[in-house]
């Protein structure tokens, strides 16, 4: 058997955050090489990460990425046990990649390519709990496309903003920010853009409280749209009260002829 030195145990435990003993027996079973040993431990470890998949992941972070030519945008959620995890500088980074990754694939939903399970498999490797790849989606642009993002600080919610025209960085952000805090949480850019099982939801619910009150069929209705009408107002971004400035509109802070497209604001751990 091969002698196993101290400064070759102390960098397979840097590189892969795991025990010296660990490490010790990985690279005597390997013979020494540093490499095997690492694959040796991933093969093996792995397999005991996956025997605690049935742990709820319901902690994990939002990580947003933009393509330096600003021709696409992405957004992932990354799911792990705890929210110490979740808030560790390693899972933070990884998350960050995984949503860099993300770039390199067509627009829509995406799945994790097998460079992005590697980096979450290591990091299940690292800690110890159940880390999933929870969702990801991308937003591509033409050439006068440009995207904006917001993370909060805790990586709980992320957004990630697609406008066309002549919108500043700083402005984007703003908007990113408002779509993270506004209350109603904003539903479609535009009225046009409110799902529709939304909206007939609260018909219903409008139609049964004014029936309960008693109201005449036609008084009903017109109360009915009523509230719907102002509801949609309430629910779109674009007719919003901006939060840091409740005199203006969303959309009275864009310059002429630029346009918000698309938005996605996603929160850790919600039906996606």
């Amino acid at each position: 058997m091969p002698e196993i030195s101290a400064k070759d145990v102390m960098a397979l435990r840097n590189k892969t955050g795991l025990s010296m003993m660990e490490c010790k027996k990985a690279l005597e079973e390997t013979g020494g090489n540093p490499s095997a040993a690492e694959d040796y431990l991933r093969k093996k470890l792995k397999g005991k990460m996956d025997a605690r998949t049935d742990r709820a992941a319901g902690q994990g972070r939002i990580a947003v990425a933009i393509a330096p030519e600003g021709r696409a945008g992405t957004i992932v959620e990354i799911r792990t046990e705890t929210d110490f995890t979740a808030k560790n500088e390693m899972f933070v980074d990884v998350c960050q990649k995984i949503a860099e990754l993300a770039l390199k694939q067509p627009p829509g939903a995406i799945a994790p390519t097998p460079e992005m399970t590697k980096l979450i498999d290591d990091l299940r490797i690292k800690t110890g709990e159940n880390i999933s790849f929870a969702r990801g989606h991308e937003l591509q642009g033409g050439g006068n496309s440009m995207f904006g993002k917001y993370v909060h600080h805790d990586g709980k919610i992320g957004v990630l903003l697609h406008c066309e025209g002549s919108v500043s960085d700083d402005l984007a952000r703003d908007i990113c920010m408002h779509i993270a805090a506004a209350v109603p949480r904003p539903q479609g850019v535009t009225r046009n853009d409110i799902p529709q099982h939304v909206i007939d939801k609260e018909r219903r619910l409008a139609t049964e409280m004014a029936m309960e009150q008693g109201k005449p069929e036609e008084i009903a209705k017109k109360m009915v749209e009523g509230k719907i009408n102002a509801l949609i107002s309430d629910l779109a971004l674009m007719e919003q009260p901006f939060v840091r400035d409740p005199s203006k509109k969303v959309k009275e802070l864009l310059p002429k002829g630029a346009t918000i497209s698309a938005f996605l604001r996603w929160q850790v751990g919600e039906e996606a």
